[in-house]
């Protein structure tokens, strides 16, 4: 088996990756803060997240998949400003302030993520960690990085000295001196630095009727977003494992507070290796909700799109590239995966052999960094090499969806009514005596019957038509 190389965003390079216990994977990737429905950038996250998880499955890594759900402490402004999503959410909704209310909002969003994960044929993970079931655990992170003396308190909150930490910002390859030239935030006057940030908040200002609260011993106040991640992580994964994935907008602030929490309070490194995936692009600008721009699984649906096209077109570019969207590049991908079910379908059902050669190319694509875009064309080539049985085909492309997740190894065979099959030869016949108008007659007709004809140099396929 080839070697998985990654790239680590902490070291900007790609490295062999080699698990701490031997073919075992621990993998914590940042979940939703549920104050709304994820949109398709958010979305494309989980899509390369579930391609690492399913390489280093296939790859025979047997893997524990940890995800949080924010469902406190999250502020409106990542770097610890404003008021926090979950309530805001409550007004949005016209909802009552209330604990049972908030924690009915966060299922709400919770369920409809896990919708949209299933729909894009996303692995769930083996532990689901909502925030709220684990403030002991955030307390205590808490006093062992303040017994460790990277805290002090303010009015508002309880706060993560970061020039006490030498190694803070290494991660987004910031130094000291640039944090301390421009704050990320509003200022404030009791703030040391400006990257300092809050470990534990009080509710005061716009989060004064917070209806999450916890004692504690600073006060009974509410975690903040960053703690969350350092404390559930370590909960189910110990104090180092392998790998934290997120997107890059993560990296500058949340996982920056990640690292110098974690290695605050245990005194060492913590996670070997930190994967981050790029930014879904519309008209240039990144989508967020922030934006305005976003778009969520449902209005791709609504507009006649299968979800799993999505996931084609997330897979049609590397994962640290940005991708630019629009509505007819997925339309296009959507094409491109019929174009591939259909391929696939024609092979017939029966199971052969996995070819070595395009397996061999295969898993090098994808453990080169999950180079999805080359494992893509791979599986055409496999549809077209002639020297290969449709059986042999079937088999190496049902190999390569156990990372793809498109479908292929379920895809039927075509069952074409007898007098279409005997329609499409009459038209090939007419094409080779070049009557053309009457093959496009029958052309018309076996359309009208719900069947397409690809012709092809060695001769003409029948598809089903599918609804776009």
């Amino acid at each position: 088996m080839n070697k998985l190389l990654l790239f680590n965003t902490l070291t900007r390079k790609k490295e062999e990756f080699k698990p701490l216990k031997a073919n075992h994977v621990g993998l914590y990737t940042c979940g939703p803060t549920v104050y709304d429905f994820a949109h398709i950038g958010n979305l494309r996250t989980y899509i390369f997240e579930d391609v690492l998880k399913r390489t280093l499955l296939y790859n025979a890594y047997a893997v524990t998949h940890v995800m949080n759900i924010t469902d406190v402490g999250h502020l409106v402004s990542d770097a610890d400003e404003g008021e926090d999503k979950m309530m805001k959410a409550l007004k949005r909704e016209g909802l009552d302030a209330s604990r049972e209310s908030l924690l009915k909002l966060a299922d709400k969003y919770t369920d409809a993520f896990k919708h949209d994960i299933a729909a894009l044929s996303i692995l769930p993970p083996d532990q689901w960690t909502p925030a709220t079931k684990h403030v002991d655990e955030m307390i205590r992170l808490i006093k062992q990085i303040e017994k460790n003396g990277y805290t002090y308190q303010t009015a508002d909150g309880l706060y993560f000295d970061t020039a006490q930490f030498k190694t803070y910002g290494a991660i987004a390859n910031l130094q000291q001196a640039q944090l301390q030239a421009g704050a990320r935030v509003a200022v404030n006057e009791e703030k040391k630095h400006p990257s300092d940030f809050a470990l534990w908040i009080k509710a005061v200002g716009d989060n004064k009727n917070h209806v999450m609260v916890w004692d504690s011993p600073w006060g009974k106040w509410f975690p903040g977003w960053h703690i969350e991640c350092s404390a559930m992580s370590m909960k189910y994964l110990g104090n180092h494992f392998d790998i934290h994935c997120g997107g890059v907008d993560h990296i500058p602030v949340h996982h920056t507070n990640e690292i110098a929490q974690n290695e605050g309070a245990i005194g060492k490194k913590t996670v070997n290796v930190w994967v981050h995936g790029e930014f879904l692009n519309v008209d240039s600008a990144r989508m967020g909700k922030s934006e305005g721009n976003f778009i969520t699984l449902q209005t791709v649906i609504d507009k006649g799109i299968e979800p799993i096209a999505y996931r084609y077109l997330v897979l049609s570019a590397h994962y640290r590239q940005k991708l630019s969207f629009s509505w007819d590049s997925l339309l296009a991908a959507q094409q491109g995966l019929y174009n591939l079910l259909d391929a696939t379908a024609a092979l017939g059902t029966q199971s052969g052999q996995v070819d070595k050669n395009y397996q061999e190319q295969f898993i090098s694509a994808v453990n080169d960094d999950l180079n999805t875009p080359r494992a893509l064309a791979l599986a055409w080539e496999v549809l077209k090499d002639s020297g290969l049985t449709d059986a042999d085909k079937r088999s190496t492309l049902s190999d390569f969806d156990r990372i793809f997740g498109l479908g292929l190894d379920k895809v039927k065979s075509v069952l074409v009514p007898p007098d279409v099959k005997l329609m499409a030869e009459q038209r090939s016949m007419l094409r080779s005596e070049k009557e053309f108008t009457q093959a496009d007659k029958i052309r018309d007709q076996i359309e009208q019957r719900g069947f397409a004809i690809d012709d092809t140099a060695e001769g003409f396929i029948i598809k089903k038509i599918r609804k776009s």
